[in-house]
């Protein structure tokens, strides 16, 4: 069984609403918003914020796959389409956005449980790689500001390579800060040092 999720369902047929209502809840999960069109489907999302979104594609106003597009600007929620048919152009659309799995009509209990349970376990997996990714980029870049503030020492003392990055590592320890909020202090001041003089 999957773990509990706040769940919001979108579908035109009040019969699919329905079986949203009365199927999730056995589950273990909450129906935060049931709601029958697109538009619908984001005001509720931008309010409630729930961990799940499941919505049928074809709806008034705007598809569920334009939708879910408008939602994931904000915050990235996994997404299961549901569909009365299956269109290759639909999936290739549905597959440019958050969505993790595609269900056809009818719908099953035995088989919507085990799709939620697999998006979920998919989405934590992606959210653990977003968070990699963003750790590694930022990395990156901190190695990027402490490798100039280090050149800018090795300048201006005429130390060598590994004198001047221990001096930023004393400079750290001695002002309890960390090595990237030290070489960011270097930068600036010489980026003060750097200007023309006011005439």
């Amino acid at each position: 069984m999957s773990r509990f999720l706040k769940i919001a369902v979108a579908d035109d047929e009040p019969r699919m609403l329905e079986f949203y209502r009365e199927i999730l809840p056995l589950h273990g999960h909450e129906v935060v918003c049931a709601v029958s069109t697109g538009v619908e489907l984001v005001n509720c999302c931008r309010s409630v914020r729930p961990d799940l979104i499941i919505t049928d594609i074809k709806m008034p106003d705007m598809d569920g796959i334009d939708a879910a597009r408008q939602v994931c600007q904000d915050e990235v929620i996994p997404v299961i389409l549901v569909s009365g048919f299956s269109d290759p152009e639909l999936i290739e659309r549905a597959g440019a956005n958050h969505v993790m799995a595609y269900l056809i009509k009818p719908i099953e209990e035995k088989a919507l449980e085990p799709a939620i349970a697999i998006v979920s376990r998919r989405f934590e997996e992606f959210t653990a790689l977003r968070k990699e990714a963003a750790n590694l980029r930022q990395a990156i870049q901190d190695r990027k500001l402490i490798e100039r503030a280090k050149g800018i020492l090795m300048k201006r003392t005429s130390q060598d390579e590994a004198s001047a990055f221990r001096r930023l590592q004393k400079l750290a320890r001695d002002t309890n800060r960390k090595l990237v909020e030290v070489a960011q202090m270097i930068l600036m001041v010489e980026e003060v040092f750097d200007q023309p003089e006011a005439t």
